[in-house]
């Protein structure tokens, strides 16, 4: 789930996970790939950002990881907003 904040530099995003394996998830991390879209829908650039994962994730018990994740104000001048479209997962 992806959700605006109060300011044009941040998104709130919720992911659920579910660990299908038979050990629990101990160690891990998830990297967004924030989009700055112009007035005009042109996507100027992709910022990166890596947060831990919600740990430890025990097999079979769904868990939510939520993040405020933001970019340097200066890289979203008005009439501009962040869109974080890209989510990748590594983990142990």
């Amino acid at each position: 789930m992806l959700a605006d904040t109060d300011v044009r530099w941040c998104q709130q995003i919720s992911i659920a996970f579910l660990d299908t394996g038979d050990r629990p998830v101990t160690a891990g991390t998830v990297t967004f790939g924030s989009h700055v879209i112009g007035a005009l829908g042109i996507d100027w650039a992709t910022l990166e950002s890596t947060r831990p994962l919600p740990l430890p994730l025990a097999p079979g018990t769904p868990a939510t990881g939520r993040w405020r994740v933001c970019v340097d104000a200066w890289r979203v001048p008005l009439g501009m907003h962040l869109d974080t479209r890209d989510v990748t997962f590594k983990w142990k």
